[in-house]
């Protein structure tokens, strides 16, 4: 069982879900994006998405995209990234993932890619813009490396090439909560919870939902029909006010919000 396996088997013994925090990395720096993802796994969040910057954005909110620009404005290299993760993730008790553009994974080399993010401790793989369809090469290097492969499924996605997708996912199925781009929303709409349900029944997977996840009443509304829930802009619009205010102000404002997401979902 992959690292991601063994969590949410964990999880659904303890009948509990997983909050699983986005962040990009390198904004403001790697130093702080390393105390940023302790922080997270230290107030209960159960695997960090780690968002790897890409100068052209896929499905990603302004917020997100203005993270990325920052980070790639102070050269942040792969390499560097790994290097952090390789020395942070033995400190965690939470599984790292990588949301990385396949023309980044392509360029590195597939299995290159795949061994250098194994060797950093990175449990999983989410590439956005790598269809399912040609997804044979990369998910044949993770399934032998025991390396999660998450794929996403929209709500525009037809069920027959919802369920080939799922096929072609290791870890957990990532679902879109609404069609779009990421960011915070004030409601996310009713009919999710009848798709993930129906989901769930088609495949043994966890089913985690993403996108414009930013409140409690979110949390409460999703949670039932949820395996997981993706939270990012919310967190990285707080990541962004570290540049003019105190960083540990930042952190603890950061936990605070995390441990009241998680209230919810109780």
């Amino acid at each position: 069982m992959s690292k991601i396996d063994q969590l949410f088997d964990q999880l659904r013994r303890a009948g509990r879900k997983a909050l699983m925090p986005f962040v990009t990395a390198g904004d403001p720096d790697l130093e702080f994006t390393a105390e940023v993802i302790r922080r997270l796994v230290a107030h209960g969040s159960s695997l960090c998405e780690l968002g790897i910057p890409y100068s052209d954005p896929i499905a990603d909110g302004p917020v997100i995209q203005a993270s990325y620009t920052r980070s790639l404005a102070k050269r942040v290299k792969l390499a560097e990234i790994l290097d952090t993760l390789g020395r942070l993730t033995p400190e965690l008790a939470a599984p790292i993932v990588t949301m990385v553009s396949y023309a980044i994974v392509y360029r590195h080399g597939l299995g290159q890619y795949v061994a250098d993010a194994k060797r950093a401790g990175v449990a999983g793989l989410i590439v956005p813009d790598l269809p399912a369809e040609e997804a044979g090469p990369l998910d044949e290097i993770c399934r032998r490396e025991d390396v999660s492969l998450i794929q996403l499924i929209t709500p525009i996605t037809p069920r027959d090439r919802a369920l080939r997708i799922a096929e072609r996912t290791t870890g957990f199925i990532y679902y879109v909560s609404v069609t779009g781009i990421t960011g915070e929303r004030t409601e996310l709409p009713p009919e999710i919870l009848r798709s993930v349900t129906w989901l769930r029944q088609q495949t043994p997977l966890p089913v985690c939902i993403g996108f414009g996840i930013s409140r409690p009443d979110h949390v409460r509304m999703l949670s039932p029909v949820a395996d997981g829930l993706i939270v990012g802009s919310a967190i990285v619009r707080r990541i962004a006010q570290a540049e003019t205010r105190p960083r540990e102000q930042v952190l603890d404002e950061i936990g605070d919000y995390v441990a009241e997401l998680l209230a919810a979902m109780q």
